[in-house]
């Protein structure tokens, strides 16, 4: 079990759980923390796998305007990096076509592989920018 899917199965929502593991990792503030909340559940409408928009929060935090390391065009690419592989990974990014079918414990099991995959893509993204 990776870090960021011990909190998804132990509370945590999905986006949180991603941003709480890079948090432990120093890939960004724990203040950030707060804006994963309404990223679970596709946004609670069921688009944007929340996993993955966990993921783009800290990839923005890492890249985004006025950060020494990025910048809008260098954010942007990071963006695609991490839709692209994430897709590449699950064919879909939309949280109600990943989970289709599923509900309760079946389905916090098999988002499992989403939380996962987003800590994964991202921590591979991110190795060594932040040495």
């Amino acid at each position: 079990m990776t870090k960021a899917t011990d909190y998804f199965m132990n509370g945590y929502s999905c986006s949180e759980s991603v941003l709480q593991s890079a948090i432990d990792k120093d890939l960004c503030p724990a203040e950030l923390l707060p804006c994963a909340t309404t990223f679970s559940g596709g946004m609670s409408s069921g688009c944007l796998c929340g996993a993955l928009a966990g993921a783009q929060i800290v990839a923005g935090w890492n890249f985004g305007r006025n950060n020494s390391k990025g910048n809008e065009p260098v954010a942007r690419a990071k963006a695609k990096e991490l839709v692209d592989e994430f897709k590449a990974r699950n064919q879909f990014t939309c949280c109600k076509i990943l989970s289709r079918g599923l509900e309760g414990l079946e389905r916090k099991k098999h988002c499992c592989k989403m939380v996962s995959d987003a800590e994964e893509i991202l921590e591979n993204m991110l190795a060594g920018v932040n040495a």
